[in-house]
């Protein structure tokens, strides 16, 4: 056997070879002080966690409570890690897979919707076919000049990648996408 074929005895090693990568959205329950978001952050980027999404806000403003959610990829046992890592910084209460979650409530995946504002040049025929596949999509125009429109899309991220690959060859000049917010059906909280 080559010695770079060979395994390294390292466990994360083996696991790469035979666990299959997965993508989990997480919730996590944080509470609404200085240094919390970074102290997350930290996390992933201190151990090499890619985070594919991230978005937060306060979500109870009298209990001072934000809600962080986080779409992250990683094998099954990567992905425990990373969740329990997280229960354990001193101002999380609360951490949700709500990928598990749903599994568990027999759904494919939690609800998952994205906005993003789309800055498209158009004029003439190309302005009215941009409009056109615009309402297709159920996008918005936000702002609009005689030389270019925003639209504003709300949806799962596939239909905002779609929408912005089809809007290129109109004159695509900026996108501003807000990141994942994610909940379970179903009438139980986080």
């Amino acid at each position: 056997m080559n010695a770079h074929l060979q395994p390294t005895g390292s466990a994360y090693f083996i696991q790469q070879e035979t666990a299959k990568q997965e993508r989990h959205t997480l919730s996590v329950l944080v509470s609404n002080e200085p240094g919390v978001l970074a102290r997350v952050i930290g996390l992933f980027s201190g151990r090499g966690y890619n985070i594919e999404s991230l978005t937060v806000s306060e979500t109870e403003h009298e209990a001072h409570l934000s809600r962080i959610t986080i779409v992250t990829s990683g094998t099954p046992g990567v992905l425990e890690q990373i969740k329990s890592q997280l229960d354990r910084i001193v101002p999380v209460h609360r951490v949700v897979d709500l990928t598990v979650r749903a599994t568990q409530l027999g759904q494919e995946r939690p609800i998952e919707r994205e906005v993003a504002l789309v800055k498209v040049a158009g004029e003439g025929e190309e302005r009215a076919e941009a409009l056109r596949l615009a309402d297709a999509f159920h996008a918005k125009v936000v702002d609009a000049t005689v030389s270019h429109f925003i639209f504003e899309i709300t949806g799962k991220s596939s239909k905002i990648d779609q929408f912005v690959a089809i809007m290129k060859p109109f004159g695509l000049i900026e996108v501003c996408r807000t990141g994942i917010a994610a909940m379970n059906r179903g009438p139980q909280g986080m």
